[in-house]
């Protein structure tokens, strides 16, 4: 395959997709599958009287963050956002020059009837990113696209601590888990134009490299948990 260059644009954020001249879509495509089988967490937390309890994980470019976790049985919603910085920052135009603070994020909003906190960091770790990669995701870097787990209450910082401890215990990744854990952080949620990224651009390449792969590894190391219809931002009128 020939040396190509793809790039979106949105006001002035930038996504960039390249891929080498050595690889053929089909073994680029391999690369980005690799996803980890990784243990389940000690400690997930006792089942919460709530109905609805929210995540936010940072792991790269929200698009496919966001449409991992649309799949995924008993997350009710997911909206991609900026959590780390200020309100008045929360932009993709500013976020994107990497020194707001914020990381691009997705607050997920889950059935803990249904599935754990617990189980919703074992599938960021094992297919939605790779927590080893230092403020980058694949082709994105910056600290915008840093590992960030932000706490929504003391009970997922304790559990969130104790599974990244388990993980370095298991030795599970080949170098360290670059993976934060930062409280306290308020949620953006994006512009229009970022929810539902992947389901509505499916062919876009940027998808097609990064983030289709990702939706593949959670259908095969997850199947109980995998859901065909979406759980959209779209849908559900937000």
């Amino acid at each position: 395959m020939t040396r190509k260059s793809f790039r979106w644009v949105a006001g002035k954020g930038i996504c960039v997709l390249a891929v080498a001249t050595s690889l053929s879509w089909s073994a680029a495509r391999a690369v980005a599958e690799e996803a980890r089988a990784l243990p389940e967490p000690e400690i997930a937390g006792e089942m919460p009287k709530a109905k609805s309890e929210t995540a936010v994980l940072a792991g790269g470019c929200f698009w496919g963050v966001q449409g991992v976790f649309e799949h995924v049985a008993g997350v009710t919603g997911a909206v991609s956002g900026y959590a780390g910085g200020d309100e008045k920052t929360a932009h993709y135009t500013m976020v994107g020059r990497g020194d707001t603070g914020h990381a691009e994020a997705v607050r997920i909003t889950f059935d803990p009837a249904k599935i754990s906190y617990g189980k919703i960091l074992q599938i960021f770790f094992s297919v939605v990113h790779d927590p080893t990669e230092l403020d980058r995701q694949g082709p994105d870097t910056g600290r915008q696209y840093r590992s960030a787990i932000f706490p929504q209450g003391p009970e997922q910082a304790r559990i969130a601590r104790a599974y990244l401890t388990q993980l370095d215990g298991a030795a599970v990744f080949a170098a360290p888990i670059a993976t934060t854990i930062e409280p306290s952080k308020s949620f953006f949620a994006a512009e229009a134009y970022h929810q539902d990224f992947l389901e509505k651009n499916p062919d876009h390449p940027y998808i097609v490299y990064n983030d289709l792969p990702k939706i593949a590894a959670l259908k095969r190391q997850f199947p109980g948990l995998y859901r065909e219809k979406p759980a959209l931002v779209s849908s559900a009128g937000k």
